[in-house]
């Protein structure tokens, strides 16, 4: 399942970013784009053609298939409705085993699997997936501390390192993280002596492992909550921001956000300071309203967690960018922010109906920035001067739904423009016209179950996955 990559095409490599710089190199890059379309087209076509989509897709068309070279089914008519049994196809196939493009994405692979599963679950259709074996799966993935000293030894160094007035051994030392792995590639077996001898456990993964669980039923009492609670605090740094592993990372309002959603979705907060980490995020807001990455930063819309997607022109290309975590430009800061605070209960929910003097932070500053951030086109940009962006629709969306601000968006003209992003192959691209990918997909979902699309379950914004209070669990 999750530990299976499909073997590339014999084909030329189409995942290396190309520079066109000729009529014949242009010609042969669309061809290696065209070769990856077909792939596409075929997997998709055999899930598609069996049950039970069959059904659900009966009085839609597909034009004839005249060879391989020739393979091009397409809609008879263009995509102006959310396609549920296409995007169902399309999750499922990821489920099943991941093309061959995501290998640089190895490191990330618990992400994907979020992605996957927590898409199947927002689209009402976890029946797809063998939940004992996710679960299985997702807790190999897990890091253990040998014994009680090596679960405490970070306390100490943390104890001495507040007490020093030494700033480099502050963002050096740390004790280690006993969360989860990001897949098998950085889960090293211990030595002969039974020492674990590189902890490759990172917040992010710990995040995304327990949003999987979460997502498929998986009893939290069952899970070694104690250790990663008493872990995650020693990353906890004096300015009240995180490290995401214990050593060599960087420190900013992503990691105060897997923290804070950590705590929650365990609910202890046992795992971190949360005055300390407030004060670190409001000293991140910007003179425009919006939040930066770290303070003095400019405002971005949205936290990219695990991995960027980055597109040539004509075909799909993916980078592996920082231990999978990754923002382009300044990085994600509004969002985090808004969630880690509303997660922490340092913001009501729905505030602007409350009394807004009240607030930790400045909520007529922040409202303005976020609904300039909508398009003419009807999506939203992350940041000024940027173009519209599926993810945003979410990373944004999400941010006015917390505040009690979403009422104040063109959501027609979202919907519209969410839309032209939807793949004629199930699930969603950055841009129209592009194939589509596993983030964008997963934030195309979460965007529409903001807009309360039926067939999709209601939306926790500040967590990004299905409300499951509704469900009462």
């Amino acid at each position: 399942m999750f530990d299976e990559i499909t073997p590339p095409r014999k084909s030329p490599d189409s995942t290396r970013r190309v520079t066109v710089n000729s009529e014949s190199e242009l010609t042969t890059q669309r061809e290696l784009n065209r070769s990856e379309s077909i792939h596409y087209h075929q997997i998709l076509d055999t899930l598609l053609s069996s049950a039970p989509y069959m059904e659900a897709s009966a009085g839609r068309e597909w034009d004839q298939i005249s060879s391989e070279d020739e393979y091009q089914p397409v809609f008879s008519r263009p995509l102006s409705h959310f396609d549920r049994d296409r995007h169902l196809a399309y999750l499922e196939m990821m489920y099943q085993m991941l093309p061959h493009h995501y290998q640089k994405q190895e490191i990330n692979r618990i992400t994907l699997a979020h992605f996957a599963i927590s898409g199947l679950q927002l689209l009402g259709a976890l029946d797809r997936v063998d939940k004992e074996a996710v679960s299985n799966w997702v807790l190999s993935l897990q890091a253990h501390p040998r014994n009680e000293a090596d679960l405490n030894s970070g306390m100490a160094l943390v104890t001495k390192k507040f007490e020093s007035d030494c700033l480099e051994l502050d963002a050096i030392v740390c004790g280690e993280l006993y969360g989860f792995h990001g897949s098998r590639s950085s889960q090293f077996p211990p030595d002969d002596n039974g020492v674990l001898t590189h902890n490759g456990s990172h917040l992010a993964s710990t995040f995304c492992a327990l949003a999987i669980l979460k997502a498929v039923g998986y009893s939290f009492a069952n899970i070694d909550r104690v250790s990663i609670l008493t872990s995650m605090k020693n990353l906890q740094q004096p300015d009240g921001s995180f490290m995401p592993i214990h050593c060599g990372a960087e420190m900013d309002l992503r990691f105060v956000y897997c923290a804070a959603a950590i705590c929650h979705m365990l609910e202890d907060w046992s795992g971190m300071d949360r005055e300390k980490a407030k004060d670190y995020i409001l000293n991140c807001q910007s003179y425009d309203g919006g939040f930066g990455l770290i303070p003095g930063s400019e405002s971005h819309g949205k936290l990219k967690q695990v991995f960027i997607f980055l597109y040539s022109q004509y075909s799909i290309h993916f980078d592996y960018i920082s231990n999978g975590i990754c923002l382009s430009g300044t990085g994600g800061g509004t969002y985090c922010a808004v969630a880690s605070l509303r997660l922490m209960g340092f913001i009501e929910d729905d505030v602007l109906s409350k009394s807004v003097s009240s607030s930790v932070i400045n909520l007529p500053l922040l409202l303005n920035w976020c609904l300039q951030r909508q398009e003419d086109d009807g999506g939203f940009q992350g940041r000024a001067n940027k173009p519209s962006d599926t993810c945003y629709a979410f990373w944004i969306g999400a941010v006015l739904r917390i505040l009690g601000g979403y009422k104040f968006i063109d959501t027609e003209a979202l919907r519209g423009f969410l839309l032209t992003c939807q793949s004629q192959y199930g699930g969603f691209s950055k841009y129209p016209g592009e194939l589509p990918d596993l983030y964008h997909s997963y934030y195309g979902y979460t965007a529409f179950s903001l807009l309360e699309e039926p067939g999709l379950n209601p939306l926790c914004p500040e967590l990004g996955m299905t409300d499951f209070s509704t469900w009462g669990i």
